[in-house]
C-alpha cells in the first residue's frame, strides 16, 4: 500500500495506463490475428486487413505500448507472408 500522497497518485496513474495499454495490447493481438487469418485463407480481404493491423502495430509502437523494433519485426513478417500468400501457387 502507497505512504505518500505522491504514491496514491502515481498508483492511480500507472492503474489507468495499464488499463488502457491492455485494451491497446487486445486490439493489436486481434488486428494481426484477422489478417494472419486472412492471409492463411486466401480471402480478398487480405490487403485491408494486413493494412489494418500495421496501422494498430505503427500506433502501438509511437505510444511506446511495444517497442518500435518489435513492431517493425511484426510488420515485416505479415508483409512477408502476405506476399507469399499473394503468389499464384507453383
Amino acid at each position: 500500500m502507497a505512504n505518500t500522497r505522491s504514491a496514491e497518485k502515481r498508483n492511480r496513474q500507472s492503474e489507468k495506463r495499464r488499463t488502457s495499454n491492455v485494451q491497446v495490447r487486445t486490439g493489436l493481438k486481434s488486428a494481426v490475428k484477422k489478417a494472419r487469418e486472412a492471409i492463411a485463407h486466401g480471402d480478398p480481404a487480405t490487403k485491408p486487413a494486413v493494412k489494418a493491423a500495421v496501422r494498430t502495430l505503427d500506433r502501438a509502437a509511437s505510444k511506446g505500448i511495444i517497442h518500435k523494433n518489435a513492431a517493425a519485426r511484426r510488420i515485416s513478417r505479415l508483409a512477408k507472408a502476405a506476399a507469399k500468400g499473394a503468389q499464384p501457387a507453383s
